[in-house]
């Protein structure tokens, strides 16, 4: 269970991005955070994952929770290909090696024939299934996801949304969209942010 607790954060004292905010998500929960732009989505995700610090309240994530994310910058290792990108992060299931698992992912989101290309000679879409991917294969509890299906085609916006709901059952997922078509594909809880 990840539980926010009357959680106020600014990155300043004059501009204040959430106030007294409250959220739990409970084991294998879906969540959206929708609001525009500046509303405190992406601070909630980084609170979630541990990367900035409430400035009053507090964020309980249990010490074991294992944390997965794509981020609204693909983050991807320039100097390794994608199948290295996705290896690196992936875990080994039985009878399957981390390459095998990463090689899986990637065929499912459509990419497995860039598999050996760099960052560097894909396309802004492909760039962002690849790091779809390394979220995926690494068999977290929380899957935090930051406007992953942005520049997507609507046919490969669809393929990465059935294989992340495939992917992700049974885990917990906190993300961010302006798409609420996304959330109800995902069959997640919309909680809005003034």
């Amino acid at each position: 269970m990840l539980i926010f607790d009357r959680v106020t954060f600014g990155y300043s004292r004059k501009k204040i991005i959430l106030r007294d905010f409250s959220l739990t998500v409970a084991d294998g929960e879906r969540v959206s955070l929708s609001g525009k732009s500046g509303s405190g989505k992406t601070t909630v995700l980084r609170l979630a994952m541990g990367l900035i610090t409430p400035k009053s309240g507090f964020v309980r994530v249990p010490g074991t929770l294992r944390r997965s994310a794509v981020f609204q910058e693909d983050r991807l290792i320039p100097w390794k290909t994608i199948l290295e990108n996705t290896v690196l992060f992936a875990d080994e299931t039985p009878g399957t090696t981390r390459k095998e698992e990463s090689m899986r992912i990637l065929s499912m989101l459509g990419i497995a024939d860039s598999a050996d290309s760099y960052p560097a000679e894909l396309s802004g879409g492909m760039k962002r299934r690849a790091a779809l991917a390394r979220a995926l294969v690494r068999k977290s509890d929380l899957l935090i996801l930051d406007e992953a299906f942005t520049g997507l085609d609507d046919a490969t916006r669809e393929a990465c949304l059935q294989c992340t709901d495939r992917e992700a059952r049974g885990r917990m997922i906190l993300m961010a969209t302006h798409d609420l078509a996304e959330a109800e594909f995902l069959g997640a809880r919309v909680v809005p942010l003034a």
